[in-house]
Order: C-alpha cells, then structure tokens, then sequence
C-alpha cells in the first residue's frame, strides 16, 4: 500500500493565479502509512470542500483515506517563478503553511516560496 502513497503527487495547483487550497492527509486504510498533500485550483469556487470533493474520489480509489489538514489560498506567479501561501479556510481552519510550502517546494524546486498568517 505504500506504493499507492508514491503514486499520489505531494502538490498539484492551478499554473497561475490567486486561488484556494486545502493541506490533505492520505494514509493507508487500517494502517499507520501517510503523506501530506496539497491540492489548489480556482475551480473550487468560494469554498475549499469542493477541493476536497474534487480530490477523494481518486485517492479512495487507490485503497487510501482522506483528511483535510485545513486551508488557505495560494497566490502563484509562474512567470516570476513565484508561490506564496497564506490565508485560513473557514471551514477547515487554518493549515499549516510550513507544512505545504515544503510540499509545493518538491514540485516547484526552482521557486521562490513564502508563507505567512495575514489573511490576504
């Protein structure tokens, strides 16, 4: 099962733009194996459950469950190469932008990445 946890990328946001993001915990059923996910599109409207809706079906299909961390927004500039993460989702509390910056930064490895608690 840990090979379905390999198969999830650690980040997936849209290519440009100011949009919302969720920080998910996938973990094998029954089992003590994770990782933490970051998933960001401005598809998700106002609210960052649609991310979430958007992102179980697949992850459960590998045999894995899902957990929202909580949330915020990501500002990306991919023409200046640059990410920044901050804000809180109202549903979900708050995530740990620490946490998804280290994420994004396996993805985006050429990328000035920044985070911080201002809620704009």
């Amino acid at each position: 099962m840990a090979d379905a946890l390999a198969k999830v990328p650690d980040a997936e946001v849209d290519p440009e733009g100011t949009f919302k993001y969720i920080l998910v915990r996938i973990k094998v059923k029954d089992g003590t194996e994770y990782k933490d996910i970051v998933r960001g599109t401005k598809s998700a409207g106002q609210y960052h459950n649609h991310i979430f809706e958007k992102v179980t079906p697949p992850i459960t299909a590998l045999g894995l469950e899902c957990n929202c961390l909580g949330g915020g927004k990501i500002e990306h500039n991919s023409k200046d190469k640059k990410l920044r993460v901050f804000g809180e989702s109202t549903g979900y509390g708050k995530a740990d932008h620490s946490v998804s910056v280290e994420k994004l930064k396996s993805v985006f490895k050429d990328y000035e990445i920044t985070w911080s608690d201002d809620k704009e």
